[in-house]
């Protein structure tokens, strides 16, 4: 059964990984080339922050998951607790985000896609951790959306700022 059976999903957890480390560095670049515009939007620099724990999480996940040698009940509990902290994070970045006067510009289906990101990691874990639900599958939307969250962040703090 493939979704419990991580050999067959070594090939999509390493580009996975892969891309969002490369997106992770467009992130930095566009937080570098507008820092001080970033710093006098009060909430940017806590999207931002979202921005490189969504996908650091996008790099991370994956990696766990290569481990070689580990059961499954390990893996999902590493994958549960893991979007837990990340859902609790950004909980709290979003947060600071919004309260910071980002609310006024960002639409509320991003703020639904970070939270939904990191709802689906946890959905991944439990799945795989209770081989019901449809296992590793939940990780391809998980970490799709939050390479999307990554990336129209990264749209906002590169080029949206400028306007």
């Amino acid at each position: 059964m493939y979704p419990y059976q991580i050999a067959n999903w070594t090939v999509f957890l390493s580009v996975a990984a892969g891309v969002a480390a490369t997106l992770t560095g467009l992130i930095f670049v566009a937080i570098s080339i507008n820092l001080s515009r970033i710093l006098e939007h009060q909430g940017l620099s806590d999207r931002a922050a979202e921005s490189i724990l969504q996908l650091v999480a996008a790099i991370l996940i994956p990696i766990i998951a290569l481990v070689p040698g580990q059961s499954l009940v390990w893996l999902g509990i590493q994958l549960t607790i893991g979007g837990m902290i990340l859902w609790l994070l950004q909980t709290r970045l979003l947060r600071g985000s919004l309260s910071g006067g980002d609310h006024r510009r960002r639409p509320i289906i991003s703020i639904l896609l970070s939270q939904i990101a990191a709802i689906l990691f946890v959905v991944a874990g439990i799945s795989i951790w209770t081989r019901s639900l449809g296992g590793l599958y939940w990780l391809v939307p998980a970490v799709i959306v939050s390479m999307a969250v990554g990336v129209s962040n990264a749209w906002v703090l590169l080029v949206e700022i400028l306007r």
